[in-house]
């Protein structure tokens, strides 16, 4: 777990429909305007400690162009910012991220916000432990 790297393989997305499931009925969120973060921590250690999904709702995006745009952006955002995750697990857990406004915002500013959620996640996990 040292070295994570900036990588984004297929042992870490999160594909399960049972695991999204559980997501949505049982999970929590933490939310950094326009993104949310909902998460659910899981038992099964064979797994990789972290599996990740990206979202974006046709609701704000009637083009998937569009909307595949910004599920790339999400994805990189993980990528490069995946380690503030990383050095503060405990135990496995499965996490959406979600885009969440119609607004078109940059990379750069969806980039700093990833980052904030982040780091709020790991606050909150925190204080309820």
């Amino acid at each position: 777990m040292t070295d994570i790297g900036f990588k984004y393989p297929k042992k870490e997305k999160l594909k399960s429909r049972k695991a999204i499931e559980v997501l949505f009925t049982e999970g929590k969120s933490v939310s950094k305007f326009p993104l949310r973060l909902v998460y659910t921590s899981h038992e099964n250690f064979e797994e990789e400690t972290l599996k990740f999904g990206v979202s974006v709702s046709k609701k704000y995006f009637k083009k998937a162009v569009d909307r595949n745009y910004y599920k790339r952006v999400l994805r990189e955002c993980y990528r490069l910012n995946k380690k503030i995750l990383y050095e503060n697990l405990e135990q496995p857990y499965h996490m959406m991220f979600f885009y969440q406004t119609k607004e078109r915002l940059d990379f750069q500013s969806i980039n700093t916000k990833t980052k904030e959620l982040f780091e709020k996640w790991v606050v909150q996990k925190n204080e309820k432990a």
